[in-house]
């Protein structure tokens, strides 16, 4: 009878396969037109400038998936964090960035043209039950990547009334960062002294989103908290 050769396991080229995945920084971007980078001339929004400086800064390979969705709300997104394919990606992120709420506080301006106190408390209470639903469900699936969430901003800063709806949003920045606060690796990125004293240069025609500049200046500020992170 002949010998029959053992099969040799090439650990090494296991290995090399490991290395190169730990060698690529995935990166999945999640929530609203602020992630998708609608108003950004260039095309790139906060996201593509983000990935451009990781990629600069580090020899490191950077992939990215971004499932943002314009006009989406926090319920939205609840349910689309649900979806098979979504929880996948979740899985093998090790860094995710998201922008979410906008939507349900201002619902295409009817909440400045209706201003009700109650109901933007409602607004505000149902986001918050989305918002922990969003960051459980991530840690369900993903218990290491550190996730950044990037506040609001007022682009009504120069509008009537001013002081009262900056006194809203900081109040659902505040709520919204004691919610990230319960979750570990979870970091609240503000964004509302970015626009507060030049909201008009950095706004795009829509006088809503940002412009190149406004996504330039949030990048860099998720950026320089991602490398004290890091």
């Amino acid at each position: 009878m002949p010998v029959m050769t053992p099969i040799a396991i090439d650990e090494h080229s296991k290995e090399e396969k490991s290395a190169i995945q730990k060698d690529t920084l995935a990166v999945l971007a999640l929530g609203d037109s602020l992630t998708r980078g609608t108003g950004d001339s260039t095309g790139k929004g906060y996201v593509g400038h983000l990935i451009d400086d990781l990629r600069q800064g580090s020899d490191q390979n950077v992939s990215i998936h971004n499932l943002a969705i314009n006009g989406q709300r926090s319920d939205q997104l609840a349910q689309q964090i649900q979806q098979a394919d979504v929880q996948r990606t979740i899985q093998g992120a090790d860094l995710i960035v998201l922008t979410i709420g906008g939507n349900d506080l201002f619902r295409r301006g009817e909440t400045l043209l209706n201003f009700d106190m109650n109901a933007i408390d409602g607004y505000r209470e149902a986001y918050i039950q989305n918002l922990n639903f969003i960051l459980s469900e991530i840690r369900k699936h993903n218990n290491e990547a550190t996730i950044f969430y990037l506040g609001l901003y007022n682009p009504f800063i120069n509008l009537g009334d001013s002081e009262t709806t900056s006194k809203v949003i900081r109040e659902w920045n505040y709520e919204s960062a004691e919610a990230l606060a319960l979750y570990d690796h979870t970091v609240f990125v503000p964004t509302f002294d970015l626009f507060q004293l030049n909201v008009n240069q950095y706004l795009y025609s829509d006088q809503f989103h940002p412009n190149s500049e406004g996504y330039r200046i949030m990048a860099d500020r998720l950026t320089s908290l991602l490398t004290n992170a890091r």
